[in-house]
């Protein structure tokens, strides 16, 4: 299916340094992303969901046959959880959220800051591999939390507009064992404009 191919990158490998090294972003991308995609891909060929954005097969996650929905949560949240990766990070840029999401951060979390603080603690207090979340709920309101493994926000019913990756293959090329010091470092990376754009098609 067209849908079901790789993202390309809209920036080079080595655009996120110093904070993330091109090594790392090679690998993650061309490789690690890249079986999550074949091995998704696979187990829907020729079923009811291959015709389907993978986005809508995550929401309808517990429709999909039990045999191959165990593959389908894993590869296909990993297809999906990475492919937004991608597109929440950017060369860093100093910016901050304004208009519709600044608005929304300071109703819900009180300040950017706090937002961080919270996020943080979802991404250290994620035990093993998995992913920190910055979602909008069904009432469109904005919530942080962890997820494990490749689970994605969308089979809970949420839309997730920030996510940051904590597997130990997103940092240890650079950071080895330094989780702390990895997340901390992310937000320089964090293109604040594309996760505006998220959170507007979210609400609406």
């Amino acid at each position: 299916m067209s849908e079901h191919i790789l993202p390309p990158l809209r920036y080079a490998y080595d655009a996120l340094e110093p904070w993330i090294d091109a090594e790392t972003m090679r690998l993650h991308h061309d490789k690690h992303h890249q079986v999550y995609l074949d091995t998704f891909a696979k187990a829907i060929a020729g079923t009811a969901f291959e015709p389907l954005v993978v986005t809508e097969t995550l929401r309808r996650l517990f429709e999909v046959p039990e045999a191959i929905r165990t593959v389908v949560r894993n590869h296909g949240g990993g297809f999906a959880n990475h492919s937004l990766f991608w597109e929440v990070m950017a060369a860093p840029a100093g910016s901050r959220p304004t208009g519709a999401l600044g608005r929304a951060i300071s109703a819900s979390f009180g300040t950017l800051e706090a937002l961080t603080e919270r996020f943080n603690a979802a991404a250290m207090g994620q035990f093993g591999s998995g992913w920190a979340w910055l979602v909008v709920d069904p009432a469109r309101e904005l919530a942080v939390y962890n997820l494990p493994n490749q689970d994605s926000p969308l089979s809970k019913g949420d839309t997730p507009i920030l996510g940051l990756d904590v597997w130990e293959h997103a940092y240890y090329l650079k950071y080895q064992n330094r989780r702390a010091e990895y997340v901390k470092n992310w937000w320089n990376v964090v293109n604040w404009p594309r996760v505006a754009e998220l959170y507007e098609t979210a609400v609406r």
